[in-house]
């Protein structure tokens, strides 16, 4: 450490001077004059080639201190200055200069640094010192000032980005059920729906605000139809802009998946036909346009789709549309000062929004009147980046009895269930006379890095919806042991194999490009894929018209959750799965299929490839209706 001795020379006295290493001998004698102390010291050093101060006059003013590293002092005094000299000075040697050649040269190779501070009088060192030492505690206190507040507002912001309403939630209002969309046979015996896209209000708490949705003001009516139905949905968009609907987790042909390919300007109407031919499940239809389907979902345009077949279908679970079997779709949403939706990305995050008030089947601060004694809930994650695990505030178990694609072989019971955007999952919850209890979004298990995690809802908690069970509840059936049968496919009978990576808004190092096809599959062949989050980022998996089967996780036998058909799969950081997919029906060498990340802020940066399916020998050709959309590189 350099310090500077600001002792002023004594008259008639000398300085004891402790001999070093190199023989620093004392300097001068006690009686002698403070000149003739100065002036032989000064001389015995300079002479003696231990140091040289080549650039500094021969006459200096006040007195100058040198520190020599091995913490020998020496002081000395030369003649008395002349009046008025100018600012102090400090020589500095550096370490090593010691023993070369030049001015230095000679001295000792331990010797780091030589400081030599020159010094005026007493009144102006004083005052000097006074305002060095204002300057120094000024810039101090506001260095600690604003290091304080980094800390704090930093400790605010962190805390700020945890969202918990555990207790907080007033519920208050009966949880909205969407109506079964009407329906007609036409001549040909087909059942016709119909959809209208258009603008409305709706109020999640804080008064009526713009949204949009399907026969209505926000969300749309639940569409339910039977295996082996031909089906027509006419889709009307009254909307402003440009739209589409996909028709999520159906196995249908290319042309009727609704995705970019197939946009819906204004004004116009579009209808789709195909024939129903898959298990009974939970499924549901959302927009797809490209680039822009974050916000259209957001706004409101989602509806559920059930399948029924009685062939898997199990007439002992609850069934009973309204009474005891209930959509629940569960969607954040972020409101303005103003009550209005905000669809600002989150603070520091990179997956689009993420919102502190939670809307079920867009009611908002929900309770569900239950009337028997077990009630199923189709939890649909309708949200645009978030990821829940569903459980009770009481730990109570319940049985999960379905997924994306259909039903469970069997059952499983448990406390927790995960979904990511656009999973699904079907559970059957007991309940007593009088109870009410509530269904509760604990910290999802995402994998993420502490800081990633937070900033992608990682450490939320919610409270969604609360039962309230009647004094005399109806009796319900017992819950069977086994349900459906779930045939497994063969990975021997793989006719190849493929790896998707996504990373950086991107899967396998590309954008999407509405005019690439990035896989061409053979109808009625299986295929392996193995899927890899590389980013660190929340990504969910989603493959349209197929359902497929999860074979292993980080190498091993998934949970009993991803057993069933899925269509939608939430990869983990750094883990590898394996999933076998079917291609089977439909084929179309133009028309292409997509698979994406189902964060849609994701999604609509790019994170999307397609796939066309075709007969044995064709290939793929150009995709028909590509507007040219590319993302980037």
């Amino acid at each position: 450490m350099l310090r500077r001795r600001a002792d002023a020379a004594r008259p008639g006295g000398g300085h004891a001077c402790p001999a070093s290493a190199g023989g620093v001998r004392e300097a001068g004698q006690a009686g002698a004059s403070m000149r003739e102390t100065g002036n032989a010291l000064r001389r015995r050093w300079i002479e003696s080639g231990r140091v040289s101060f080549p650039a500094l006059p021969i006459s200096l003013q006040g007195v100058a201190v040198l520190y020599v590293r091995g913490w020998q002092k020496v002081q000395f005094a030369p003649r008395p200055p002349p009046p008025a000299r100018g600012p102090a000075v400090t020589a500095i040697v550096p370490r090593g200069h010691g023993t070369g050649s030049g001015t230095n040269q000679g001295l000792p190779r331990r010797s780091g640094v030589i400081s030599v501070a020159i010094l005026g009088s007493s009144d102006e060192r004083e005052g000097r010192g006074r305002m060095k030492n204002r300057v120094l505690v000024f810039g101090l206190s506001t260095l600690l000032v604003v290091c304080g507040a980094c800390v704090g507002l930093g400790t605010f912001v962190w805390n700020r980005l945890v969202v918990d309403t555990t207790g907080k939630v007033d519920f208050a209002n009966a949880m909205a059920v969407p109506t079964l969309a009407p329906s007609r046979l036409d001549a040909a015996g087909r059942r016709v729906f119909d959809l209208r896209a258009s603008e409305g209000r709706h109020d999640f708490g804080r008064g009526s605000v713009p949204t949009w949705g399907f026969n209505g003001a926000y969300l749309g009516p639940t569409i339910r139809a039977a295996r082996g139905e031909q089906v027509v949905i006419n889709v009307h968009n009254e909307l402003p802009e440009t739209t589409t609907v996909h028709w999520h987790g159906v196995h249908l042909p290319a042309t009727m998946d609704g995705g970019p390919h197939r946009p819906i300007a204004p004004g116009e109407t579009w209808s789709p036909a195909w024939e129903m031919d898959q298990p009974a499940a939970t499924l549901w239809y959302h927009p797809h346009p490209h680039g822009e389907t974050a916000s259209h979902v957001y706004r409101g345009l989602a509806g559920m789709f059930i399948v029924d077949d009685p062939g898997t279908s199990v007439a002992a679970l609850p069934h009973r549309y309204g009474v005891d079997d209930f959509p629940v779709i569960v969607q954040d949403k972020l409101l303005t000062d103003e009550g209005e939706l905000d669809e600002g990305r989150s603070f520091l995050g990179d997956v689009g929004i993420l919102g502190d008030t939670i809307a079920v089947n867009g009611t908002v601060g929900p309770y569900l009147d239950v009337t028997t004694e077990r009630v199923r809930l189709r939890l649909l994650n309708g949200s645009n980046a978030r990821s829940y695990e569903f459980g009770f505030a009481d730990d109570r178990g319940f049985a999960v009895v379905g997924t994306d694609g259909g039903l469970l072989s069997e059952p499983f019971g448990t406390t927790r269930i995960a979904l990511s955007p656009g999973e699904r999952a079907e559970i059957v919850v007991t309940v007593r006379p009088g109870e009410r209890p509530v269904l509760r979004s604990t910290p999802p298990p995402l994998g993420l890095d502490p800081l990633s995690n937070r900033f992608s809802g990682g450490t939320d908690t919610l409270d969604i919806l609360q039962l309230r069970a009647v004094d005399r509840l109806t009796a319900s059936e017992a819950l069977p042991t086994r349900l459906v049968r779930v045939p497994r496919l063969d990975p021997a009978q793989a006719a190849g194999r493929r790896s998707f990576r996504l990373s950086d808004r991107a899967i396998n190092g590309q954008r999407m490009d509405m005019t690439r096809v990035d896989a061409t599959a053979i109808k009625d062949t299986v295929e392996i894929w193995r899927l890899t989050n590389n980013d660190g980022s929340p990504h969910s998996f989603h493959l349209h018209d197929v359902q497929f089967q999860v074979l292993t996780e980080d190498g091993r036998t998934p949970p009993p959750q991803l057993l069933g058909w899925k269509d939608t799969l939430f990869l983990r950081p750094n883990v590898a799965y394996e999933i076998i997919v079917p291609f089977i029906d439909y084929t179309d060498p133009a028309v292409p299929y997509m698979f994406h990340c189902h964060v849609l802020y994701h999604e609509d940066q790019g994170m999307m490839g397609q796939f066309v399916v075709v007969e044995p020998g064709q290939h793929a050709g150009t995709p028909v209706g590509a507007p040219g959309h590319r993302h980037g590189p």
